[in-house]
């Protein structure tokens, strides 16, 4: 969708808010004003729903934002322990929690779970990131809340609290990158007149190609020049828009969100197909788009709506998300009789996944030592595809599921919370015939029982899937400073359409990948615990896990040669016995005055029972220490980044050499005509050392991260009282 269409729609919709304000009263001169004194609040809603919830829960406020703020929300996270970041280049990337990715992990925004391409270790997360206003993150089963896809952990993005006054407020951000030398800003505007919230939202990102701290690499044993040190095509842009809408009267609030993300971005050509030096040439051009590239526009609209009555209050949330992807790669093919299409010939992959859900949710008040709530959730999802490549069908899916959730406050120290929670699911796939595959097969001298068999890519498929969810935890405040909390659970996971069809080249992966359709639900028990403490000079947080699989779906190395011409062994969908285990910690103490000590570190262990290896996408053990020097406008710490070596790996799958990494950054606030200009200045990988990341895209096509960076970001709040 067009982004001046969405900025009609909000228009017209605040226009009609507008038209309601002219109703309400206005103030009249014998109206009496009392000023009161300024109230510091010392506690926020996020920080108390971490504190009961049972699960190890961190919240990223404002201040953690902007001070880790990397244009890229998922590397923004990364900072902290137990989230990883599994990047695509330096532009986009996807969040892991613990080991655990994919269709595991959940990004919930303004109440709707994000809907996309999630499966692809080439798609990122579509999202605003200087639209992240709050976000809360769940380490460990979520299913129970969310149902199906958070196994892993959830990604929660907030929007910041509307101001109580009526004013006009704003926010002018701007954003500099030395590694890619990218250019980033973002515009705020908002108005808080009497029971109106209106909000807009434009940001927008271009960058060129990457530096790298080398000039060559090796892909399949073939040198490929690096020139300039600049990773060719990596170049791309980001322009996203946000709107949103709200009313609050009494016990009645309702709010509208409308956003919408354009992501466009190159892959680097050395790493697509057959290595071919040839195509790294120097063009002359470090920001230019040139094929192969992705290009993906997602669409979100959502409305909520909250009632509280005396002793209950109930929301509903209901959404609608359009993701639109487009691979783009100049046109070939493996068959001679494949003919080039005559409209789009360069389009390789095409998905449209359009998205309907709706959330009912009623939770009780003041029932003395109880809580209670119910939810149930519906989606229906329909996936359109496109392109002269064929990776997975055409599929409808329908879910729905309730939950009953509980919880019994014992003592002002001591509470317990369960539930328990079933979900239903539909997949209606279609089949998908390749007659220029039959016609290859034939001419390769197949005979005909082979050629029928494999022609059909994929047949018709219809599953159902049911399944349950359940957890008990318990939060104890041993103490003014010292919180506990243990959580067991078991949670599952619906299959989804690639790993149950998919059968075809995957060049994001460079591999064939080949569904199964006879998977059953991925499902297995976590055990999660975390302890807390809390003085004025020192602080420690620790957070075990362990969890155990019966049925974690994997792609296994078949050994199996595929009739695919150029695409090696095939990689089949395959369920195994499972286990991670790990934690995390973290440290801070005041050694002096407003000198501290910050230590953070992570671990995960995994274990695939069947093969007798660790899975794929282990991230590796890490390790930040940090002296900060903080007061009350200004933060400047250096940081000492250790990345253990990554030798527990799966089968087929590189090990990746550790690294020490050097990181400084600064953090002032300056006042500036009455408001106070935020400045932060940061220096990544200081000493331009060359090392790889385990999670990355490009780690199986030996590419190092990106080189030293330097980073500035302003923010000019803005604040008029009406």
């Amino acid at each position: 969708m067009r982004i001046q269409n969405i900025v009609y729609i909000w228009m017209l919709f605040s226009s009609v808010s507008a038209l309601a304000q002219n109703e309400s009263p206005t103030p009249t001169s014998d109206s009496l004003y009392i000023a009161l004194p300024e109230v510091n609040v010392s506690e926020s809603h996020s920080q108390r729903r971490k504190q009961r919830n049972t699960l190890p829960t961190e919240v990223a406020a404002e201040e953690y934002l902007r001070q880790n703020f990397t244009g890229n929300l998922v590397q923004t996270l990364n900072r902290i322990p137990g989230i990883q970041s599994m990047d695509i280049g330096s532009g986009f990337s996807k969040p892991m929690i613990r080991g655990l990715g994919f269709n595991r992990i959940s990004f919930i925004e303004n109440g709707i779970k994000q809907e996309g391409q999630q499966w692809g270790a080439d798609h990122g997360l579509e999202t605003d990131p200087f639209n992240a206003e709050q976000v809360i993150i769940s380490k460990g089963p979520s299913s129970l809340l969310y149902g199906s896809d958070t196994m892993g952990g959830a990604i929660e993005l907030q929007q910041a609290v509307p101001p109580i006054d009526n004013s006009f407020l704003g926010e002018v951000s701007l954003l500099g990158k030395s590694v890619n030398s990218s250019l980033g800003g973002s515009l705020m505007l908002a108005i808080k007149k009497n029971n109106w919230y209106g909000k807009v939202r434009y940001s927008e990102q271009h960058y060129a190609d990457y530096r790298l701290p080398t000039d060559t690499i090796v892909y399949l044993t073939q040198k490929i020049p690096i020139h300039n040190r600049r990773l060719k095509n990596t170049a791309g842009f980001e322009r996203d828009i946000h709107a949103l809408t709200q009313y609050a009267k009494d016990r009645y609030r309702i709010t509208y969100n409308l956003s919408n993300v354009y992501q466009k971005t190159g892959f680097f050509p050395g790493a697509h197909g057959i290595p071919d030096p040839s195509q790294v040439e120097d063009d002359g051009d470090s920001r230019n788009i040139d094929l192969p590239y992705s290009r993906v526009n997602h669409f979100k609209t959502s409305l909520h709506q909250q009632y509280v009555w005396d002793n209950m209050k109930g929301e509903w949330n209901i959404g609608y998300q359009n993701n639109h992807r487009e691979e783009w790669s100049l046109f070939h093919t493996h068959y001679s009789s494949q003919p080039k299409p005559e409209t789009d010939p360069d389009k390789e992959l095409e998905f449209e996944l359009q998205t309907y859900s709706s959330t009912l949710k009623a939770t009780t008040l003041e029932m003395g030592n109880w809580e209670l709530a119910a939810s149930w959730d519906i989606q229906y999802q329909e996936n359109k595809i496109d392109g002269y490549s064929f990776l997975i069908p055409e599929y409808k899916r329908f879910t729905t599921g309730g939950a009953f959730l509980t919880t019994w406050k014992v003592s002002s120290q001591l509470s317990f919370s369960g539930g328990i929670r079933y979900d239903y699911g539909q997949l209606d796939i279609e089949s998908f015939d390749d007659p220029y595959l039959a016609i290859y097969l034939t001419e390769q001298g197949y005979d005909e029982a082979i050629v029928e068999e494999y022609r059909m890519r994929s047949g018709a498929l219809n599953r159902h899937f049911g399944d349950y969810s359940c957890s008990v935890g318990m939060v104890w405040k041993l103490s003014d400073n010292q919180l506990l909390k243990a959580n067991i659970g078991r949670s599952f996971r619906l299959p989804g359409a690639n790993e149950l069809t998919s059968n075809g080249m995957h060049h994001g992966t460079f591999r064939h990948e080949q569904g199964d359709p006879t998977l059953k639900s991925e499902n297995g028990w976590q055990l999660d615990a975390a302890y807390s403490y809390e003085n004025k000079r020192f602080s420690v947080q620790v957070s075990p896990f362990a969890s155990w699989f019966s049925n974690y779906i994997y792609l296994k190395p078949t050994g199996e040669w595929s009739v695919l011409p150029h695409t090696g062994q095939i990689y089949k969908f395959t369920g195994a016995e499972a286990i991670f285990a790990g934690g995390e910690v973290s440290v801070s103490i005041n050694l002096y005055r407003k000198l501290y000590y910050e230590l953070n570190g992570e671990y995960v262990y995994t274990y695939n029972r069947d093969e007798k290896t660790a899975l794929s996408f282990s991230p590796p053990a890490s390790c930040s220490n940090a002296l900060v020097w903080k007061t009350n406008r200004l933060r400047a710490q250096v940081e000492y980044q250790y990345i253990a070596s990554q030798k527990r790996v799966a089968r087929n799958e590189d090990t990746t050499p550790g690294a020490g990494l050097i990181h400084a950054m600064v953090d002032f606030r300056l006042p500036i005509h009455k408001t106070d200009v935020e400045i932060t200045l940061s220096a990544r990988n200081l000493l331009n050392k060359r090392y790889y990341n385990h999670l990355s895209f490009y780690r199986k096509v030996e590419i190092p991260e990106p080189g030293r960076n330097f980073q500035l970001l302003i923010k000019i709040p803005f604040k008029t009282k009406l």
